[in-house]
């Protein structure tokens, strides 16, 4: 098998998606990356990401791939945890409070700065519609955020977050109630919870 045919591979392995970090840690050049793109085996869908030419472009993942400091959260890590059906018209992204987001702005994420230890708080792997894993923010942390005032959340967004969350098998009550205190919105926390459980 030619290194051309272990890259390909490597990118049906991972639902038609591949990056250059994934080729360079697999201890393949970065070549071979333009090589396949040029003979029509990969198409170049952003910055350091490729994908079969019959896979689906996922978003999540350029944008990931362009921004590695950032995490999904708010709206777009509801999507992701699956408490939410509205597909995020645009995409919410948090980074380290020192992080320059001329970058990110440019691109048309609304995104923030956060300070530690609150921006570590509840970092987790999630999975895209397309099966590729992401960095963002976990079911409770994100409920957390979403009640936080300053970000402004659609009631009905979050009303249905929370139904939903309720209603699960692995919700973690205890976690969700961590979360609130750290983040300051224990009060509006217990006025959901109060309602569904």
């Amino acid at each position: 098998m030619t290194n051309s045919q272990k890259i390909l591979e490597l990118a049906k392995q991972n639902n038609g998606i591949i990056t250059t970090a994934m080729v360079v840690k697999a201890g393949f050049s970065r070549g071979a990356l333009k090589y396949l793109s040029d003979a029509g085996g990969l198409e170049k869908a952003s910055r350091g990401v490729y994908t079969l030419p019959e896979a689906w472009e996922d978003e999540f993942v350029n944008i990931q791939s362009r921004f590695k400091r950032g995490v999904f959260a708010l709206e777009t890590a509801l999507f992701l945890c699956d408490l939410t059906d509205r597909t995020p018209g645009r995409f919410h992204m948090v980074f380290p409070a020192t992080y320059n987001l001329s970058g990110p702005k440019r691109e048309g994420i609304v995104c923030s700065g956060s300070k530690e230890p609150l921006y570590s708080l509840g970092i987790s792997e999630l999975k895209t519609p397309c099966g590729v894993i992401v960095r963002g923010y976990c079911a409770e942390r994100s409920l957390c955020d979403v009640l936080r005032a300053r970000n402004h959340t659609d009631v009905q967004i979050v009303t249905d977050a929370f139904k939903r969350y309720v209603s699960r098998k692995q919700k973690n009550i205890p976690l969700l109630s961590e979360y609130a205190r750290r983040l300051r919105v224990e009060e509006r926390l217990r006025a959901y919870l109060e309602a569904l459980l």
